[in-house]
């Protein structure tokens, strides 16, 4: 609606986590470097976690399109409420494997022989598993026992385990010590600060094509930090809202009322 506007090529504050708006604070760049770091020295297990719409998928979606396609495959699991068949055959699918579902056969045997053909043609295999502190007890042991598949020089597969700060509290469970003495590399990624989180307002503008308007107020950004706590994803929510009540005003600035209207709407909406 304020696309025209305000002569965006692009909305700037969506939530989807594009990496084309990716913004590089200090505590991104440290994380993206583990990540980077865990992948190239083929660490095996790697544990990324934040709070909820901190940018942990942004990295990991920036991650996989940095990736050489002729060196690497990818793996993407998104949804982690899956028990340890199901994440086999879905590690399988996303390998392109044909799977036969009605079969109970060997599939770990048969995701063993999928991996080393691939390793034997000189690919290596990254898996990313999102929203991992979701998974069960049983399942964090079959990824374990997954990370067990290996040749005499190096693993089959290289995992990320993404997920909320729940993640780092059951891997410290007693039950996951053998998995958490395989983490080789971790990073909690923290918020943005203030300053911070006025240069991702502005980077997020400019690559939306934004020439100088809109622009926030001082006051304006202030109360987007102190409501957002440097949280990507709420300051992205709050902006466009705050831009929706410019438009409507018409006007070149974004001030504190319409950022004071946007965190009314969302709080409205989370307690409706």
């Amino acid at each position: 609606m304020y696309q025209h506007f305000y002569g965006f090529q692009a909305m700037p504050f969506n939530v989807t986590p594009d990496p084309k708006f990716l913004f590089l604070s200090p505590t991104h760049q440290e994380a993206l470097s583990h990540l980077r770091y865990g992948i190239s020295e083929r660490k095996g297990f790697i544990v990324l976690t934040g709070e909820v719409g901190c940018g942990k998928s942004t990295l990991c979606r920036t991650l996989l399109n940095e990736l050489d396609s002729e060196r690497y495959e990818s793996v993407l699991i998104l949804n982690p409420r899956v028990d340890e068949e199901q994440l086999v055959l879905a590690i399988l699918r996303e390998l392109g494997e044909p799977v036969d579902e009605h079969t109970h056969a060997d599939r770990t045997g048969r995701l063993n022989e999928a991996l080393l053909r691939r390793i034997h043609a000189g690919k290596e295999i990254v898996m990313i598993i999102d929203e991992a502190q979701n998974l069960s007890f049983e399942v964090m042991e079959q990824v374990r026992l997954l990370s067990n598949l290996e040749t005499d020089e190096q693993k089959l597969l290289q995992i990320i385990l993404m997920g909320q700060p729940e993640l780092k509290q059951k891997l410290r469970e007693k039950r996951l010590r053998q998995l958490r003495q395989r983490v080789l590399v971790y990073y909690d990624l923290h918020p943005l600060d203030r300053p911070q989180t006025e240069a991702y307002i502005q980077h997020r503008l400019s690559l939306a094509g934004a020439n100088g308007r809109p622009r926030f107020t001082p006051r304006a950004l202030r109360k987007i930090y102190r409501a957002s706590r440097g949280t990507p994803r709420l300051i992205n929510n709050l902006c466009d809202k705050a831009l929706l009540s410019a438009y409507v005003r018409s006007a070149d600035d974004v001030n504190w009322w319409d950022v004071r209207r946007a965190v009314k709407e969302i709080k409205r909406l989370e307690h409706a």
